[in-house]
């Protein structure tokens, strides 16, 4: 499911089983490509006590496109820009 503004999808609730162990659902399979065997990220998110996943190979395009933004072109962030 999307969101009127192209937002996340929401797949569905899974369960943790006794060995930590969860279901991803076949329509978001599908639909990211995942894979019997794929190696994904699992990563906390940095504002909210949940999970963000990620194909292993998807987070490695996306940092070697960011390696290409020279550093002179992001504008670091500052309390004053908040």
């Amino acid at each position: 499911m999307q969101n009127e503004q192209g937002g996340p999808h929401f797949y569905g609730a899974v369960t943790v089983g006794e060995r930590g162990q969860i279901v991803i659902p076949a329509e978001a399979r599908h639909e990211l490509g995942f894979a019997a065997g794929d190696k994904l990220l699992i990563v906390k998110h940095p504002s909210y006590p949940g999970l963000m996943m990620f194909k292993l190979e998807s987070a490695k395009q996306f940092l070697e496109a960011t390696e290409s933004v020279p550093s002179h072109a992001v504008e670091p962030l500052t309390e004053d820009k908040l």
